[in-house]
């Protein structure tokens, strides 16, 4: 599991933990069931404090992404798809956010930002069958 600690950013290292643990568990990468480092193990690798790991997985644990048993330890929750689906929704109205903001901002109208997201959506379509 990749997970990267940026000194320079502006969140606090437990969100960065969590937006990636969130990130990977969103892509698939780590699957329903999967067991994850023990806090510990992963504070270890991290160099960071037991305490900030702790609490990143305390937040993915009340969010729903994550189950910890007592003495076995913490693995991606299961069943929770719509919760997933609600999560995966939310960034993508982030996103798209974010383009509509671009595009007032260059003076594009909305009509044209639509014919531009059917055109990719379209162009992805073709690129998946291919």
């Amino acid at each position: 599991m990749d997970i990267i600690i940026t000194n320079s950013s502006g969140k606090p290292i437990y969100e960065q933990i969590t937006s990636q643990m969130k990130d990977l568990i969103l892509s698939g990468v780590l699957a329903e069931g999967q067991q994850l480092p023990s806090i510990r193990a992963l504070a270890s690798d991290l160099r960071i404090s037991v305490i900030t790991t702790k609490r990143a997985y305390a937040d993915l644990e009340a969010q729903g992404f994550i189950e910890t048993v007592q003495g076995k330890g913490s693995f991606v929750a299961g069943g929770n798809l719509e919760l997933l689906r609600e999560e995966r929704l939310r960034r993508v109205e982030e996103l798209l956010s974010q383009a509509i903001d671009e595009a007032r901002s260059a003076d594009i109208e909305a009509t044209d930002l639509i014919d531009m997201l059917t055109l990719l959506i379209e162009s992805n379509d073709h690129e998946q069958l291919a």
